[in-house]
């Protein structure tokens, strides 16, 4: 039947009982479910581990000014690999090192989830952050709240300012020349 028809006869459940066979041109069939794939890959999100680096020495603005980096990392939807690194004797007092990574976990707990505990390697002692996406979407969903009442509140600014100038203005030089009627008007102009 498929010869007489020119496709082929592909078997598409071999589990089934019966098995399941369909006539179909299977070039043709290869070619949509690759296609298929193309387009599932193009809408996939590529995760990337992006890495912050200091060591203990570091000074607080320095800290929230790499903080701040990775806030913005982990909002872009990569993962962040904070790192600090010892150098010479400074290994001799991990702790120092692992009070500052919890202090940068912490300002980031409003965003991101603690993937990898912190871990000494070697030299370094790292945790691996990864973005938070329900804590994320409520993020921006108060945001955009705050930001539709500011835009509200500056409508209605607007509007209180074309009201004003809009309305008459009466002032000193109204009530000025309603008082003195000698001619001296045209000599002031």
């Amino acid at each position: 039947m498929a010869r007489q028809r020119d496709v082929d006869l592909v078997e598409v459940a071999a589990q089934a009982s019966p098995p399941v066979a369909r006539l179909m041109d299977f070039g043709r069939y290869k070619y949509e479910q690759s296609k298929k794939e193309r387009e599932a890959r193009k809408h996939q999100v590529n995760v990337q581990l992006r890495e912050v680096r200091m060591k203990p020495k570091i000074d607080d603005h320095d800290v929230d000014f790499k903080t701040r980096t990775a806030a913005k990392l982990l909002k872009e939807g990569d993962k962040v690999k904070v790192t600090v690194m010892f150098r010479g004797r400074e290994i001799t007092h991990p702790q120092i090192g692992k009070a500052l990574l919890d202090r940068v976990v912490k300002s980031l707990e409003h965003i991101a989830v603690v993937e990898k505990e912190a871990m000494l390697e070697g030299r370094q002692m790292t945790v691996i952050l990864a973005p938070d996406k329900k804590k994320l979407a409520a993020l921006a969903k108060a945001s955009a709240q705050k930001q539709a009442e500011a835009s509200a509140a500056e409508e209605e600014d607007e509007a209180v300012a074309a009201a004003a100038a809009a309305a008459p203005v009466v002032g000193d030089d109204d009530l000025d020349s309603d008082d003195d009627d000698d001619g001296d008007d045209a000599e002031e102009e």
